[in-house]
């Protein structure tokens, strides 16, 4: 009986130092216990202070404005605090996508909801050059490398932001028949343009419209 017990009590530490062994040793890579904070006390929270717009920042979504139009755009959230520079910014980017793509496609009802008077008669007459020549455009724009404001301004309750959008686009024109007449669908062109956009801060309509185009320098 005695050796019995000596035998499992050898045996009880031979397993004993085995699994020392393999669970026991620190490796480096051990998930460190999850304990419950203790509750803090209950901190005044501070009250939020104004942006600060003198800077050049960078909005969270990686979209900026120049310096030159912080005071513009600080007119405009003073008159509208919902105003987001970054939502905006982004809004600018798709309405470039979108009026690009209905001047191409000659859709006169889509530039009629985008644009303002002076630009929409611009862009129906070269539609209506570009139809009375039987020409077709399959222009496709690659990417928008950047959008940043460039300017912004307030008269009254009417808001105007210029913003400046370095884009490449594939361009081809091609005749009646079908055949290219000008343009490559495999080179993209760098574009630099100068868009503003008009919003009257007092009306229901929360669309800005865009009233201007230029190239950018």
């Amino acid at each position: 009986m005695t050796v019995e017990i000596v035998l499992l009590a050898m045996i009880a530490l031979f397993v004993g130092l085995r699994l020392y062994a393999v669970l026991g040793q620190r490796t480096g890579h051990e998930q460190q216990p999850v304990t419950r904070p203790e509750p803090a006390a209950p901190e005044a929270v501070p009250a939020a202070a104004p942006p600060d717009l003198s800077a050049n920042p960078t909005e969270s979504s990686g979209f900026a404005y120049e310096k030159g139009a912080a005071a513009g755009i600080r007119a405009i959230v003073a008159a509208d605090p919902a105003f987001d520079v970054a939502r905006f910014v982004e809004g600018a980017q798709a309405a470039y996508r979108m009026v690009l793509e209905a001047f191409w496609k000659g859709d006169r009802e889509e530039l009629a909801f985008l644009t303002g008077d002076t630009v929409r008669a611009t862009f129906e007459e070269a539609i209506a050059e570009r139809e009375a020549a039987g020409n077709t455009l399959a222009n496709r724009l690659v990417a928008i490398e950047r959008a940043a404001i460039e300017d912004a301004r307030l008269s009254g309750r009417v808001a105007e932001i210029e913003v400046r959008f370095d884009a490449f686009i594939a361009a081809v024109t091609r005749d009646k028949e079908g055949e290219m007449i000008a343009g490559s669908m495999s080179d993209a062109v760098p574009t630099n343009d100068l868009w503003t956009f008009r919003r009257d801060l007092a009306s229901s309509d929360p669309n800005w419209r865009l009233v201007e185009t230029d190239e950018a320098a």
